[in-house]
């Protein structure tokens, strides 16, 4: 297997003058962007960097973020990508818990890197002029250096994520390099991509999906184009300008996006492949998204930043609900709730806990000294995911949620993500989000809230329930109406905050027949 900076030169031998980067007015072809990468790499080496060390970066997807990307590929420094939207105790969490050499951040990050204790410690740079002391990242690359070579092997590490902390403090996900690359060309096979793609580069480098989308267009020739952070305006501006072909997104993004009011007038007729993951999509939006796109393949992607694929789904339309089968470098079960072996296996149609092998190419090898993490997720050569599902009768998997998710509500297990797509497809909710509440007498109540678009009733939606066949215990007992459901940075929808209170009640009803 190839480590990721000879892959990179590869991909400049094959395809030199190919648009490989846009950001901007700013446009690299692969020779181009190779000469800057290079640039960086010999100012690694004036900072005293070396293989092996760890930097992290507090930075939107900008140029410099994915220049800095792969420059470290070559250097064999570990990126360590972190939320630019961290607080300085979550910053100082993660320089101490990597023990990283360096940080480099932009103005909007600026402020947790000045109240950070260990930031001031570390070499410090920025990629906008006039941060304090900090070197700035245009000195790091305004002079030409010779090509350069790769200095690790496949086997090097070559990213350490971190994974959303929700209920302690987030863990660290080293990748190696073949991992790395391995995840891409599973994502390039199974998403079909062609040569010459052009994808919309706004999941954040810090998360799987967008390290992802990076790595996958450099093998095939392909334009990585930023958008810093999301916009539905200026993504569907993007869309029309430069020809995106393919859009691989969280629901969350999709929703907003053919929900915004610009979206009838712009022309996506260029956008021919769709890819979601990071959550299920209801069956609601995966109606919206099929009509107005008519893509050429719609891809349910079930994944995560320890192990990148688990399932995929080529025809998601099809068959809402349906993660689809064990990707081309994997192989998934499913275990009863609460096995402490691989060997108990759930029934067809039984809900249990995914697990996925961790022989896979794709998989990582244990978290970051979190000794106590690999304990609990990692046995008998098996990924326990924490996500519930089941095996269909034609061997497809259908993700219900997690398990600390499941509502028990008068002994019965119920899944918020069926519920959830039930009500999707009633007309009037914009967004809907279940959870159990506690109730003295049922243990948990089945709660929805919903984000209207028009005037709807607890009752009208109740009714909806009825008629589209949904259990009785299953249906919600409570509802409450929202001006929005709370999410994370990258659009994952925060259930504990909805039960905790923390959530924005509508204000004011757009009727007052609710």
């Amino acid at each position: 297997m190839l480590d990721l900076g000879s892959s990179f030169v590869a991909s400049v031998a094959r395809d030199p003058d190919a648009v490989a980067l846009i950001d901007g007015d700013l446009r690299f072809t692969y020779r181009q962007w190779y000469q800057t990468i290079s640039a960086l790499v010999a100012s690694f080496d004036r900072l005293g960097l070396k293989p092996g060390d760890h930097i992290v970066t507090l930075l939107q997807n900008r140029s410099e973020a994915a220049t800095l990307h792969w420059a470290c590929q070559f250097a064999g420094l570990v990126i360590t990508p972190v939320n630019w939207r961290a607080k300085a105790d979550e910053l100082d969490y993660c320089i101490e818990n990597s023990e990283a050499c360096a940080i480099f951040y932009e103005d909007v990050s600026a402020e947790a890197v000045k109240q950070s204790s260990r930031a001031g410690r570390l070499r410090r740079v920025s990629v906008d002029p006039g941060t304090g002391d900090a070197i700035g990242f245009a000195e790091l690359i305004r002079h030409r250096a010779p090509d350069a070579e790769p200095r690790v092997g496949a086997d090097a590490w070559s990213i350490m994520l971190y994974t959303s902390g929700t209920t302690s403090r987030p863990k660290g996900v080293p990748r190696r390099h073949r991992a790395e690359r391995a995840a891409a060309i599973a994502h390039v096979a199974q998403n079909l991509y062609g040569r010459g793609e052009r994808t919309l580069g706004v999941m954040p480098l810090y998360h799987t999906m967008g390290v992802r989308s990076l790595l996958a267009m450099s093998l095939i020739g392909g334009t990585f184009i930023c958008l810093p952070r999301y916009d539905s305006r200026q993504a569907l501006a993007l869309i029309e300008k430069e020809r995106i072909t393919n859009l691989y997104l969280v629901p969350t993004l999709f929703h907003d996006l053919v929900h915004h009011e610009a979206f009838a007038a712009t022309d996506v007729s260029s956008v021919r492949k769709i890819g979601f993951a990071g959550a299920s999509m209801t069956d609601g939006l995966l109606k919206k998204l099929n009509e107005v796109f008519r893509p050429e393949l719609f891809v349910n992607h079930y994944g995560s930043s320890e192990i990148y694929t688990f399932t995929i789904d080529q025809n998601a339309p099809a068959k809402p609900g349906s993660a689809g089968k064990a990707g081309i470098n994997q192989h998934i079960k499913v275990v009863r709730i609460g096995a402490r072996s691989a060997a108990e296996l759930a029934a067809v149609g039984e809900e249990g806990e995914i697990i996925a092998l961790l022989a896979g190419d794709e998989a990582f090898e244990g978290y970051w000294r979190r000794p106590e993490a690999d304990a609990k997720a990692l046995r008998e050569g098996w990924y326990f995911t924490g996500d519930t599902g089941f095996v269909d009768p034609n061997g497809d998997l259908h993700v219900s949620g997690r398990v600390d998710d499941m509502i028990i509500t008068g002994g019965e297990n119920v899944s918020p993500v069926e519920i959830e797509s039930c009500l999707s497809l009633h007309p009037a909710v914009s967004e809907v989000a279940v959870v159990g509440i506690a109730d003295e007498r049922w243990g948990k109540v089945v709660a929805a809230f919903v984000k209207r678009n028009r005037p709807v009733s607890e009752g009208e939606l109740e009714q909806f329930c009825r008629t589209s066949g949904l259990a009785n215990f299953k249906r919600p007992r409570r509802y409450v109406f929202v001006d929005a459901i709370p999410k994370s940075p990258v659009g994952k929808l925060l259930r504990r905050l909805l039960v905790a209170g923390q959530y924005e009640a509508e204000r004011p009803p757009p009727s007052d027949i609710a």
